[in-house]
């Protein structure tokens, strides 16, 4: 008895390009906060959604403590 022959292969998420190609390790984007307070101490935090990591930036520069808050792209 022979196989049915199958219709089409199922396409799954992964098969559509992202804007990283054929590199399967990265999903997204990672931006990095760097605060840096009068007193001298530094503080960071890494975000994958840049509009998230913006937001926390301005915030903190609100504050009369923080001397410079920046974002840089790490990946």
């Amino acid at each position: 008895m022979a196989k049915p022959a199958s219709k089409s292969p199922r396409k799954t998420v992964r098969d559509e390009k992202s804007e990283f190609g054929k590199d399967r390790r990265r999903r997204h984007h990672h931006f990095l906060v760097t605060v840096n307070y009068a007193d001298g101490e530094t503080f960071g935090r890494v975000y994958t959604d840049k509009d998230k990591a913006t937001r926390f930036a301005e915030r903190q520069r609100r504050s009369p403590i923080v001397k410079s808050a920046r974002v840089t792209q790490v990946s």
